[in-house]
């Protein structure tokens, strides 16, 4: 998973009544609320839908900017492209998605929020933001397939660059699509002068609508 790592290249709180265990009343309060759910967004493709929700509450600068890419309509165009698998694993790994550098709205990069700070990972379901360097992730995006915290959150006591990826949300509904577009054909060629070889998907699916969901 090492390899990889570099290559990936982007609520409100529950009330309570104040005061201990028991009401002016004599009765014992409801217990809190649980916390509102994020922003959920659909993402439409040829194999099917599946909605995201964003943790705005944990990851407010990378849900907020990623929420804004899609009500402004910046990521028309988008195609999930490339497909990291691994060898007796073939539905572990990771789905990547986004504009792949042919985006005419984007928005500047934004400040890395890593995992060991927002408390999230990059467990089955989560979507991160791709990035090079800390701090220059745009609107790229992929998704975990399988446990990928080892590797992808933050290792602030590893070597290097340690800072991980900034995971924003989770798939909440239609995760048997991911699973579909993540085994897509594969080229054997493609993306070997970027050292992705064996990872591109040929043809690219085309994602055609995120949007809010409800």
């Amino acid at each position: 998973m090492k390899k990889h790592r570099r290559q990936v290249l982007g609520g409100l709180a529950g009330l309570s009544l104040a005061g201990a265990g028991v009401s002016a009343f004599g009765q014992t309060p409801d217990a809190p609320l649980p916390p509102a759910p994020g922003p959920r967004i659909r993402f439409d493709t040829p194999q099917g839908a599946f909605v995201v929700e964003l943790n705005t509450d944990k990851a407010p600068i990378t849900a907020g900017s990623f929420l804004r890419y899609v009500e402004e309509s910046r990521l028309e165009g988008a195609h999930f492209y490339r497909a990291i698998r691994f060898a007796g694993m073939p539905s572990v790994g990771l789905l990547q998605g986004g504009l792949n550098g042919r985006g005419k709205k984007m928005l500047p990069p934004i400040a890395h929020e890593p995992t060991n700070q927002t408390g999230l990972s990059h467990k089955n379901g989560a979507i991160s933001l791709a990035r090079e360097a800390p701090g220059s992730a745009t609107c790229e995006f992929f998704i975990c397939l399988g446990d990928m915290s080892n590797g992808l959150d933050a290792a602030p006591g590893q070597p290097g660059d340690n800072a991980g990826y900034a995971v924003f949300g989770q798939v909440v509904e239609g995760l048997d699509v991911v699973k579909r577009l993540h085994q897509s054909p594969i080229s054997p060629t493609k993306g070997a002068e970027f050292g992705m070889q064996g990872q591109m998907l040929d043809p690219t699916v085309p994602i055609a609508a995120i949007t809010r969901a409800g």
